[in-house]
Protein backbone atom coordinates (compact mmCIF):
# COMPACT_ATOMS: atom_id res chain seq x y z
CA UNK A 1 0.00 0.00 0.00
CA UNK A 2 2.60 2.41 1.11
CA UNK A 3 4.21 1.92 -2.31
CA UNK A 4 1.46 2.23 -4.62
CA UNK A 5 0.69 5.74 -2.61
CA UNK A 6 4.54 6.88 -3.08
CA UNK A 7 4.03 6.03 -6.93
CA UNK A 8 0.80 7.91 -6.71
CA UNK A 9 2.72 11.18 -5.56
CA UNK A 10 5.43 10.96 -7.39
CA UNK A 11 3.11 10.85 -10.79
CA UNK A 12 1.15 13.79 -9.49
CA UNK A 13 4.07 16.01 -8.41
CA UNK A 14 5.88 14.80 -11.82
CA UNK A 15 3.03 15.92 -13.87
CA UNK A 16 2.67 19.02 -11.79
CA UNK A 17 6.41 20.03 -12.78
CA UNK A 18 6.29 18.89 -15.94
CA UNK A 19 3.14 21.59 -16.36
CA UNK A 20 5.16 24.45 -15.14
CA UNK A 21 8.04 23.50 -16.74
CA UNK A 22 5.81 23.11 -20.36
CA UNK A 23 4.07 26.69 -20.00
CA UNK A 24 7.48 28.41 -18.76
CA UNK A 25 9.47 27.18 -21.23
CA UNK A 26 7.64 26.47 -24.18
CA UNK A 27 6.66 29.64 -26.15
CA UNK A 28 2.74 29.47 -28.38
CA UNK A 29 4.23 32.06 -30.44
CA UNK A 30 7.06 34.44 -30.84
CA UNK A 31 6.93 37.68 -32.98
CA UNK A 32 7.14 41.39 -33.15
CA UNK A 33 4.49 44.69 -32.55
CA UNK A 34 5.29 48.52 -33.25
CA UNK A 35 3.24 50.91 -31.89
CA UNK A 36 2.95 54.41 -29.26
CA UNK A 37 4.31 53.17 -25.73
CA UNK A 38 1.26 55.22 -23.71
CA UNK A 39 1.85 52.80 -20.27
CA UNK A 40 4.32 50.56 -18.34
CA UNK A 41 4.31 50.46 -14.78
CA UNK A 42 4.84 48.15 -11.85
CA UNK A 43 1.86 47.23 -10.39
CA UNK A 44 0.64 44.75 -7.56
CA UNK A 45 -0.02 44.66 -3.78
CA UNK A 46 1.45 41.35 -3.06
CA UNK A 47 3.73 40.68 -5.99
CA UNK A 48 4.67 43.00 -8.13
CA UNK A 49 4.99 42.75 -11.83
CA UNK A 50 6.27 44.79 -15.10
CA UNK A 51 3.47 45.25 -17.19
CA UNK A 52 2.33 48.04 -20.44
CA UNK A 53 0.81 48.99 -23.17
CA UNK A 54 1.15 49.78 -26.69
CA UNK A 55 -1.15 51.79 -28.78
CA UNK A 56 -1.10 50.39 -32.44
CA UNK A 57 -4.12 52.14 -34.27
CA UNK A 58 -5.41 55.68 -34.26
CA UNK A 59 -6.11 57.16 -30.48
CA UNK A 60 -6.06 53.76 -29.02
CA UNK A 61 -7.79 51.86 -30.81
CA UNK A 62 -5.89 48.44 -31.02
CA UNK A 63 -3.87 48.32 -27.58
CA UNK A 64 -1.51 45.02 -27.11
CA UNK A 65 -0.99 44.80 -23.59
CA UNK A 66 2.31 42.99 -22.01
CA UNK A 67 4.41 42.15 -18.89
CA UNK A 68 8.19 42.40 -18.68
CA UNK A 69 9.68 39.38 -16.10
CA UNK A 70 11.76 41.12 -13.27
CA UNK A 71 15.11 39.92 -14.55
CA UNK A 72 14.94 41.62 -18.00
CA UNK A 73 16.24 44.40 -16.12
CA UNK A 74 18.04 46.21 -19.67
CA UNK A 75 14.48 45.91 -21.37
CA UNK A 76 13.29 47.87 -18.29
CA UNK A 77 15.52 50.34 -18.33
CA UNK A 78 14.68 50.64 -21.95
CA UNK A 79 10.76 51.02 -21.76
CA UNK A 80 11.27 53.54 -19.10
CA UNK A 81 13.10 55.84 -21.02
CA UNK A 82 11.44 55.20 -24.14
CA UNK A 83 7.39 55.95 -22.37
CA UNK A 84 5.35 58.21 -24.94
CA UNK A 85 7.74 57.21 -28.31
CA UNK A 86 7.45 54.73 -30.92
CA UNK A 87 9.07 51.19 -30.40
CA UNK A 88 9.42 47.84 -31.35
CA UNK A 89 9.18 44.84 -29.21
CA UNK A 90 10.11 41.53 -29.49
CA UNK A 91 8.24 39.10 -27.21
CA UNK A 92 7.17 35.18 -26.92
CA UNK A 93 3.53 34.30 -25.94
CA UNK A 94 2.86 31.56 -23.17
CA UNK A 95 0.34 28.91 -23.11
CA UNK A 96 -0.59 30.60 -20.12
CA UNK A 97 1.17 32.66 -17.16
CA UNK A 98 1.25 32.28 -13.58
CA UNK A 99 0.77 35.56 -11.31
CA UNK A 100 4.03 36.23 -10.14
CA UNK A 101 5.08 36.90 -13.99
CA UNK A 102 2.91 39.03 -14.81
CA UNK A 103 -0.77 39.71 -15.92
CA UNK A 104 -0.62 38.50 -19.53
CA UNK A 105 0.53 35.49 -21.49
CA UNK A 106 2.85 38.36 -23.75
CA UNK A 107 5.79 38.68 -22.73
CA UNK A 108 9.23 41.33 -23.88
CA UNK A 109 12.48 40.03 -24.55
CA UNK A 110 13.74 42.93 -26.49
CA UNK A 111 12.77 46.55 -27.39
CA UNK A 112 14.32 49.55 -29.45
CA UNK A 113 12.72 53.00 -30.52
CA UNK A 114 11.62 53.24 -34.09
CA UNK A 115 10.23 56.31 -36.14
CA UNK A 116 6.58 56.73 -36.08
CA UNK A 117 5.34 56.58 -39.51
CA UNK A 118 2.75 59.19 -38.56
CA UNK A 119 4.74 62.02 -37.37
CA UNK A 120 8.05 61.24 -39.05
CA UNK A 121 10.25 61.58 -35.69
Amino acid sequence: MRKILFILISVILFGIAAYFAFVYYVPFSEGYRSGELIKFSRKGVIVKTWEGEISQGISGAQIFEFSVEDNKKDVIEKLKDFQGQYVKVTYKERYSSFFWLGDTKYFITEVEQEKSPHFGN
